[in-house]
Order: structure tokens, then sequence, then C-alpha cells
């Protein structure tokens, strides 16, 4: 049997690049089927657009509302998905993530293969 705690007040969050006012939590080193982390997204705060050619991902929003954008083109979807709001995601689509309110946005992020392809990173929408 095999399992891992992860305690709120115990979770590493980091800056996902430097300058950049989104938080993750790494919850990856944990698992071995699938890579997961959390989230945390102040007001304003908007993710690189990007195409994962292999990895499917699952976004659960634990607080807040999430924007999200999908598809490639000048005029990708735009969705709002509220608190409680689940979205499955298949390899190969574009997406970018903001939060456009004014309450932080709180993410769980899960995706599986836990190998990541190339990445394709897009220009923002």
């Amino acid at each position: 049997m095999g399992y891992t705690i992860f305690h709120a007040g115990e979770l590493a969050w980091q800056p996902r690049r430097p300058g950049d006012p989104r938080l993750a939590a790494e919850l990856s080193g944990a698992m071995t089927s699938s890579r997961a982390n959390l989230f945390r997204y102040p007001p304003g705060a908007v993710g690189r657009r990007h195409i994962d050619p292999v990895q499917e991902e699952v976004f659960v929003v634990l607080a807040g509302t999430l924007t999200i954008h999908m598809g490639e083109g000048d005029e990708p979807e735009q969705h709002e998905l509220a608190e409680g709001s689940v979205l499955v995601v298949q390899p190969g689509t574009a997406l970018q993530l903001s939060n456009r309110h004014e309450a932080e946005l709180r993410l769980f992020i899960v995706g599986a293969p836990p190998e990541r392809g190339d990445t394709i990173f897009l220009d923002p929408v």
C-alpha cells in the first residue's frame, strides 16, 4: 500500500516562472501514472497559451471562476467555469487559462500520461 498526504499548510507554493504571479504546488512527485498540481491565480493572472500534443488534462475549479480559451485561430472559444466545474481537455487542444475576476482562482489540474510531449506555445489570446 502506498499513499501521500499533502496537508494544506504544508504545500510549497512556488511561482511557475520568475516574475509569474501564478503559484503552483507540485503534487506530481508522489505520482507515477499521471501529473497533478494545485494552482492559485490572482485576479488578472494569465497562463501561457499552448498545445500539449500527448497529455490529456482534467481541470477542477476549487474556488473562483476560470476563464479558458480553447481552439486555434484568432477567435478561440471562451468559456467561464464556476467553482465546482470540471473540464476535460483532449491532447492536441490549444488552451489558455486566466482569471478575469476579482477573487483568487484556485485549480486542481491532473494530466496523463505523466510525460509531456513537446509543448507548442502560441501567441496569447
